[in-house]
């Protein structure tokens, strides 16, 4: 175990590495600058600006220098907002980020898994097309239409839940059921046909031979095999809803993460494109390393030792 924790160690600096030098120089590709956008600036206090954060720097020294940076985990100043660093822009929006997050993939998760194992349970029967057919409709409509829809309904015509803004719990809802409307429906069609394929195995035939209960065999043998996939694919989902979806909190007016990510890239605010990425990246890769640890849990048939490479 140790081995491996340290191999996957290593393999996740190298592949935030390579994430963090292509994005650099995808950033400095483009044509211009964080300041070439003002109007009316003249060139001298152009020059001054861009020697105050060294951008006329070699790009070998700008790349060494936030990498030097990085290691005292200094995300470095903002260009566009003054007197705030990226530090201090991810401390105050991502706990905001978090919160609608987590009670998305709450929601996801606990409406998603129950609704692809009934389907399953009872194949070609109503409720199997009943849940396929809203699981379809989550996963085609956008989340925007879904929150358009949510605001008329709750906020307009019934006066139940406030539109937007961030506040109390009762703002986190709409916001909430709109991000975890897709991701909700991919986890109960993706639970429903893992499902299937694992109440077709012999071990599930054996054990209702042996007169085993209904429950039993669902709970004991076939949930937790089945749960494989959706334990992959809720990694990746987790870390993409926890730092924020630009157009919801857009939407919602909710001064999260991912707005920021958004107006940084229109504004070409270097740092704060390259510290929200790192970010995002470092909860990826945690987050899948949590998933590769749960499998042993799901399925004792996988183990993990020193020999593994990841």
């Amino acid at each position: 175990m140790l081995r491996y924790m340290i191999n996957r160690t290593i393999n996740a600096i190298f592949v935030l590495l390579a994430i963090i030098t292509i994005t650099f120089l995808l950033m400095h590709a483009i044509p211009g600058g964080p300041f070439t956008g003002e109007k009316n600036i003249p060139a001298a206090v152009l020059k001054n600006i861009e020697e105050r954060y060294r951008l006329n720097d070699p790009l070998w020294k700008q790349y060494s220098d936030y990498l030097a940076n990085l290691i005292r985990f200094d995300l470095g100043p903002s260009f566009k907002y003054e007197g705030r660093t990226v530090n201090d822009i991810i401390r105050e929006s991502f706990p905001v980020s978090f919160q609608l997050g987590l009670v998305s993939i709450c929601i996801a998760v606990l409406l998603g898994i129950p609704a692809g194992a009934l389907a399953a349970l009872r194949q070609n029967r109503w409720q199997d097309y009943g849940t396929m057919l809203l699981a379809t409709l989550g996963v085609s409509v956008p989340s925007f239409v879904l929150a358009t829809l949510l605001i008329y309904i709750f906020a307009v015509k019934l006066s139940l839940l406030p539109a937007a803004m961030w506040g109390g719990p009762e703002y986190v809802l709409l916001p909430a059921i709109s991000l975890a409307g897709h991701p909700m429906a991919f986890i109960a069609r993706l639970t429903r046909s893992s499902m299937l394929e694992v109440l077709a195995q012999d071990y599930i035939k054996t054990a209702r031979a042996k007169g085993l209960s209904p429950m039993v065999i669902l709970y004991r043998h076939a949930l937790k095999n089945a749960l494989l996939p959706v334990v992959t694919y809720i990694g990746p989902m987790a870390a993409a809803i926890l730092t924020g979806s630009f157009v919801i909190e857009t939407i919602f007016a909710i001064p999260g993460l991912g707005r920021h990510f958004v107006t940084s890239i229109y504004n070409r605010d270097y740092t704060v494109i390259l510290g929200i990425t790192v970010f995002y990246s470092v909860l990826v890769i945690g987050l899948n390393l949590i998933v590769d640890l749960i499998y042993p849990l799901l399925n004792p048939k996988i183990k993990i030792n020193d020999n593994q490479e990841s």
